[in-house]
């Protein structure tokens, strides 16, 4: 019952991402499918062409079995990577495997030469802060908003990296 962690890229990949948000936040938060609709977006642009120098997947597999996912991908401002998707489904939940994709999205952040890594989450995802206020991550801004069918309080994260741990921007 050993959890992996591997690059996103299999046949399936893409859609199980976007299915497992859409089920997921739907049972658990009780949100719509514009939230289906933006990780669709997110992925059919990740998948219609990223750079694989400076943008990766990740997904976690438990007995087989897709259980948890991550991207980092280029910000319109230079030097800032974006961790989106971050998603651990319940049958791989109390493994750690959110810390771990969040940590390899960290560590190829890092070895591109980002200098920054921002996210955007929503308030009721409390074990997602948890992870990120512990890697280092700092709350750059809230605002309330109605979105995905429900009132929320969207959340700005930020983490710098030290310039001893990123290598040279190209």
């Amino acid at each position: 019952m050993d959890a992996t962690i591997r690059r996103l890229g299999e046949p399936g990949d893409l859609g199980w991402v976007v299915q497992a948000h859409g089920e997921l936040y739907a049972r658990e938060y009780g949100w719509d499918t514009s939230f289906e609709g933006l990780v669709a977006r997110i992925m059919a642009d990740f998948g219609a062409g990223h750079d694989p120098q400076r943008e990766a997947g990740w997904i976690a597999e438990r007995d087989g079995r897709r259980v948890g996912c991550v991207l980092c991908v280029a910000a319109d401002e230079p030097g800032t990577a974006v961790l989106r998707v971050l998603l651990v489904h319940p049958d791989g939940r109390g493994l750690g495997l959110g810390g771990r994709l969040v940590d390899t999205c960290l560590e190829f952040a890092m070895a591109s030469g980002y200098q920054r890594m921002r996210l955007w989450t929503t308030d009721p995802l409390v074990a997602a802060r948890h992870i990120y206020l512990r890697r280092g991550f700092r709350l750059i801004k809230e605002e309330p908003q109605h979105t995905f069918g429900a009132d929320l309080v969207g959340q700005t994260y930020v983490r710098e990296f030290a310039p001893a741990d990123s290598a040279p921007v190209a």
